[in-house]
């Protein structure tokens, strides 16, 4: 019995030494590799012979392949350093690839990539890790300190936003202030000569001059108030749509604020691949000779040939022969190095001057390659798995990447995260409800333009039309228009130049009694003094006509 299968733990293999040939033990296996921090390192000890003076990510896992088949290996160096690259002009594939063809390896175990140009000439196992085509880009400096740093919590768009609000509520405020009859009062007395406050008023004031309402919105923005108070529902809609909007608008900016002070914001020139694709001022490279290379140069995604165009073109050349090298030059700066993410965390974990933009561009994994047709491939398969279904790999992988004790001591890895201005996706939204509050207080103050129209021209005996349109004609004047006239009610029979006062005015019933007030300020029930009983004592009521008496300086 080799196994066994229920259906808690599901397969469970006993004797995995079933599953290989023992006709194939012992058996001595060149392996092919290429030196490449952590995968494959040469020990600097001189003394060290065969397959000692070799360590590495790669060195483990063929061990505990090894192991896990029963065969024996001896480890070389390929000769010309490359891991295998076809080359159009001369038909013939280089590096290992090569030596894998011409049967002068067994196996290769190394930092090499399944891509489909390799598995038509050779043989991969099952994958033993997965990866994908990462940026390396140098750490930029931090951002100097700016005169103007302030505005930087909301972008650009959203002041520009908030200017034009602020235009468009003091405008609609003035205008709805002008059309409600609501926001229209009798002057203070103290503003009044004592024959004015013995008479009625001639005019009305209007506090929400055009000066007046810019005022109101930039005091109620600044969290300042002021000395304006809407009185009229539909003006009141206004400012409470208006404080709401500025209470998200200033809650929103001081907590971001507070973001930009406490987050080191770091300059990336370039945030992914198709940023870099765009710029020239920056070069970007690959490993040459290596599948990275490859997938760029077959791309068929157009940001990808134009990347390929460029880095063919350039000189000098910016492909390098190894990662050292690659890196070297990035650090050097302004040069972004295109390298298989496993090699890239490799190095931003040992240099915090180093980090990754964007993410990964593809999605690929390393195997180990055997000639056409070997059998070792699916004997080494199985193996693999079971290795990375008891952790095993992964053992390996912290041990080589992050338990080596050179690992960069950076406090937080996202060290180039910064704190992003708002801008009108984060909230725009409250730029619609204002927009919404201001619709809803038009209509409010339109209804009560129409409702106070049609109350006047019921008690002025004149058609709507024509009351609407004396309201209107003013409403839309735009100078010397504080103070508006009051409508009077005189009579040819009156005195010329005098406005027809009773002389005792009739109240409602209260308590079955009817109340009269006289213009000496006495007042009495039952039955109303002669003046009041017979007005027509001045003039008869169907003959007053309605006429506007101006403000004395000729409103």
């Amino acid at each position: 019995m080799v196994g066994q299968w229920n259906m808690g733990q599901g397969v469970n293999i006993t004797d995995p030494a079933a599953f290989y040939e023992s006709s194939v033990n012992n058996i001595t296996l060149i392996v092919m590799t290429r030196a490449e921090k952590p995968y494959v390192m040469v020990r600097e000890d001189k003394n060290l012979t065969g397959n000692s003076r070799y360590e590495g990510f790669c060195i483990d896992l063929l061990k505990s392949i090894a192991n896990q088949v029963d065969f024996n290996y001896d480890i070389r160096l390929v000769p010309d350093h490359m891991y295998g690259v076809y080359d159009p002009e001369s038909k013939q594939w280089n590096g290992i690839v090569r030596e894998l063809m011409d049967k002068r390896a067994d196996l290769a175990v190394a930092s090499m990539t399944i891509n489909y140009a390799r598995e038509s000439v050779i043989d991969f196992t099952k994958p033993f890790m997965n990866l994908g085509i990462g940026i390396l880009f140098k750490v930029s400096e931090s951002m100097p300190s700016r005169l103007f740093s302030f505005m930087n919590p909301l972008a650009v768009e959203i002041w520009l936003s908030m200017l034009g609000a602020y235009v468009l509520v003091s405008l609609t405020i003035w205008v709805v202030a002008r059309f409600s009859p609501y926001e229209w009062r009798i002057p203070e007395p103290c503003c009044l000569n004592a024959l004015e406050q013995e008479s009625e008023p001639e005019v009305y004031e209007n506090d929400f001059t055009l000066s007046n309402s810019f005022w109101f919105t930039i005091g109620t923005l600044m969290q300042q108030g002021s000395d304006l108070n809407p009185q009229a529902t539909s003006t009141r809609i206004v400012g409470g749509i208006w404080w709401f909007f500025t209470l998200i608008i200033i809650s929103s900016y001081t907590a971001n604020l507070a973001a930009f002070l406490t987050v080191e914001r770091m300059i990336t020139p370039i945030e992914n691949a198709a940023e870099l694709a765009e710029q020239t001022e920056i070069s970007y490279g690959t490993l040459e000779g290596g599948s990275t290379k490859t997938f760029f140069r077959d791309s068929k995604i157009g940001i990808y040939q134009k990347m390929w165009r460029f880095m063919e073109s350039k000189r000098p050349s910016v492909f390098v022969d190894s990662y050292e090298e690659g890196i070297k030059r990035v650090l050097e700066g302004n040069y972004a190095f295109l390298m298989e993410s496993t090699m890239l965390d490799y190095a931003v974990q040992r240099d915090c001057n180093l980090t990754q933009i964007g993410g990964l561009l593809d999605s690929k994994g390393y195997g180990i390659a055997t000639p056409k047709g070997s059998p070792w491939r699916d004997k080494i398969s199985l193996a693999i798995l079971e290795l990375q279904e008891k952790g095993t790999i992964q053992i390996l992988y912290d041990k080589w990447w992050k338990n080596t004790g050179d690992v960069c001591n950076r406090d937080d890895k996202s060290k180039e995260s910064k704190a992003n201005a708002l801008g009108v996706e984060n909230i725009g939204g409250v730029f619609v409800v204002l927009l919404c509050g201001l619709a809803l207080a038009i209509i409010v103050a339109v209804l009560e333009f129409c409702w106070n129209s049609r109350k006047n021209a019921q008690t002025d005996r004149q058609s709507l039309c024509s009351e609407m349109a004396e309201e209107l004609r003013f409403a839309i004047r735009c100078h010397g228009s504080r103070q508006r006239p009051a409508l009077k009610r005189t009579c040819s029979r009156c005195s010329p130049g005098t406005t027809y006062v009773p002389a005792a005015l009739e109240m409602p019933h209260i308590n079955g009694r009817t109340w009269y007030f006289h213009q000496d300020g006495h007042h009495h029930s039952h039955s109303p003094p002669a003046e009041a009983a017979n007005p027509h004592t001045c003039c008869d009521p169907d003959e007053w006509d309605n006429v506007l008496v101006a403000e004395k300086h000729g409103l």
